[in-house]
């Protein structure tokens, strides 16, 4: 099964798989999956303060995408863990993993792409306060960003990333 060590997450939190997020199928609907990821981001954003100003600026999803590993039902507990990956200029990517504490395994992976805009809905540069929280923050679970920084080609090392690199050897057939 897809393990994976949530430690490496800033921001964890646990989900309540409901009866009513099943579908049809008798597994959790593909839209619940956002709502756990929207509600990881939430904290996320919170923690790092870009809630604080949204007079200012906003942070909104520009993309995000969703890779289901393993279904999932009810009932359930899920641990959800977001953190940041990369910076860029006007935002950053996050990236998510969902753990089922009844399968003990990881059931989903995700990322988003998170831009700051002002009220008219224009890009604004990422706060130089708020790029440095983020660092400290991503710190604390030892993710090292400030590398990333120092070498704006470098692709950062991801959980999709890692399955899609076994597949490398097949297509270099």
């Amino acid at each position: 099964m897809n393990q994976i060590n949530l430690s490496e997450f800033s921001i964890v939190q646990p989900q309540t798989v409901a009866w009513g997020e099943m579908d049809a199928f008798g597994h959790v609907n593909n839209a619940s999956y956002y709502r756990y990821y929207e509600s990881v981001r939430i904290s996320y954003l919170q923690a790092i303060g870009a809630l604080d100003h949204l007079d200012v600026m906003n942070p909104v999803v520009a993309a995000n995408s969703c890779r289901y590993l393993v279904s999932v039902s009810y009932p359930d507990e899920l641990e959800v863990g977001a953190r940041v990956v990369e910076l860029r200029g006007s935002g950053f990517r996050m990236e998510y993993a969902i753990v089922s504490q009844q399968q003990k395994c990881l059931v989903a992976t995700g990322e988003a792409i998170v831009v700051m805009v002002d009220s008219q809905g224009k890009k604004v540069a990422l706060p130089e306060e708020m790029r440095q929280i983020i660092i400290n923050l991503e710190k604390t679970v030892g993710n090292d960003l400030t590398l990333d920084a120092q070498n704006p080609h470098k692709q950062p090392e991801t959980l999709l990333g890692k399955a899609l690199s076994r597949f490398s050897p097949l297509r270099d057939r």
